[in-house]
């Protein structure tokens, strides 16, 4: 456990972000050491946790996640550095965005090659209809390790859900760690069922209507009683439990 003493909230932000960077190294999203989630800490303004730079997913757990403020300085006793890129984008996001509970950034093998599809996310499944108009579009700069860049990205994600960022990946952003993590699992699947098709059928895949696509769009969030993850969250820690428990320590 850390050396200082963390409130119960923090603690268990702590616990679901670890949850989640060891779910994504199972579904395979990880990128070595490279890309990161954060989550924002309760109670206290632009604090967030973000993993140590050097770890694998696999690796990280409560205890080693590293606590630091939009302004890229570390807070507390970490022994660990953090990547400057998890402040370009992280920080910006969070700094900007107070309903940010949870920042998920990925370089993952699908989520790149939609990154290079002119047309983006397209609404073909009932997964990518979740995302319908909710993805913004953030064109390829260099690497992201600069403050103006940051500037740009905040204002393309504006209030959406998320970002294919071209050439590069997909960021997705939710009240909740569970949030963030699910509607990246929704992209993660329709990014793949859509480019599998086009693949299979040389570029032309079956696409709903934009009223039909809204419509499911608004059967998925309902009245926003039950937000993405709600459900899903404690079976998918049942299911990290069973196979390494760990990422709690």
């Amino acid at each position: 456990m850390p050396a200082r003493k963390v409130s119960e909230a923090e603690q268990a932000v702590r616990v679901d972000l670890a949850a989640a960077y060891r779910l994504a190294a199972l579904n395979g999203w990880d990128d070595t050491i490279y890309t990161h989630i954060s989550a924002a800490v309760p109670g206290e303004a632009g604090a967030y946790l973000i993993n140590p730079y050097g770890l694998l997913f696999e690796e990280v757990c409560a205890s080693n996640l590293v606590k630091v403020n939009t302004r890229g300085e570390k807070l507390g006793d970490s022994p660990h550095r953090v990547n400057p890129t998890g402040f370009a984008i992280h920080g910006a996001i969070h700094a900007a965005r107070a309903n940010a509970g949870c920042v998920l950034h990925l370089h993952t093998h699908w989520g790149m090659a939609l990154a290079m599809v002119p047309g983006g996310l397209l609404p073909t499944t009932q997964h990518a209809m979740r995302l319908f108009q909710r993805l913004g579009r953030h064109a390829y700069e260099g690497l992201a390790l600069g403050g103006p860049e940051g500037e740009r990205l905040v204002a393309r994600l504006g209030e959406l859900d998320g970002l294919i960022l071209e050439n590069h990946g997909t960021l997705t952003v939710g009240q909740t760690v569970a949030e963030a993590y699910m509607l990246m699992h929704h992209l993660e699947r329709a990014a793949r069922a859509q480019l599998t098709a086009m693949a299979a059928s040389g570029g032309s895949v079956l696409q709903v209507s934009d009223a039909v696509a809204q419509h499911t769009y608004r059967q998925w969030v309902g009245d926003g009683a039950e937000r993405d993850g709600d459900a899903e969250w404690p079976a998918l820690l049942r299911r990290l439990d069973k196979i390494d428990p760990s990422y709690k320590d």
